[in-house]
């Protein structure tokens, strides 16, 4: 089983796996709903986002400031940092045919009409769900890392 590591700005660590992002979202659809040339079965990022905060604090989840960025880690170091407010449409493909990705899991990110047109992420691990009050990012930046840590080198083979 794939997990997803999740850093939260002010709820910190935690590990998920797809099945249970998407249990939390309560309901999937199509990917091609949103991307039309896509398939699998996908659920919407922020409906998510909100059951997770529900999930990790229930007493603190409405009074949590909104994050401005959200960026994705995927498993051959790739990285894409997307401002919030482009999220909106953002679905999270995590099942092709009624089973776990195969190719591009264990989770996809799709981002349809943001300042790439549609940013498309596969082979995603790592979550990380920010705030900064000097964040003034307004289109979505990607790319390899420029630097590997040990871990990565030794997560990555």
């Amino acid at each position: 089983m794939h997990e997803i590591k999740i850093e939260h700005f002010e709820l910190g660590a935690s590990v998920t796996t797809p099945e249970e992002m998407a249990k939390l979202t309560g309901a999937g659809f199509p990917i091609s709903e949103r991307v039309p040339e896509a398939d699998g079965e996908a659920f919407d990022w922020l409906l998510w986002y909100a059951a997770w905060l529900r999930d990790k604090n229930p007493d603190k989840a409405a009074k949590l400031m909104k994050p401005s960025y959200l960026i994705v880690e995927a498993a051959d170091t790739f990285e894409a940092t997307i401002p919030w407010e482009q999220l909106e449409q953002a679905a999270v493909l995590y099942r092709m045919n009624g089973l776990p990705l195969q190719k591009a899991g264990p989770i996809r990110l799709y981002v349809p009409n943001g300042s790439s047109k549609c940013l498309n992420v596969k082979n995603i691990v790592k979550l990380k769900i920010g705030r900064d009050l000097q964040n003034t990012q307004v289109e979505a930046a990607y790319g390899f890392k420029h630097t590997f840590s040990m871990d990565d080198l030794r997560n990555n083979k």
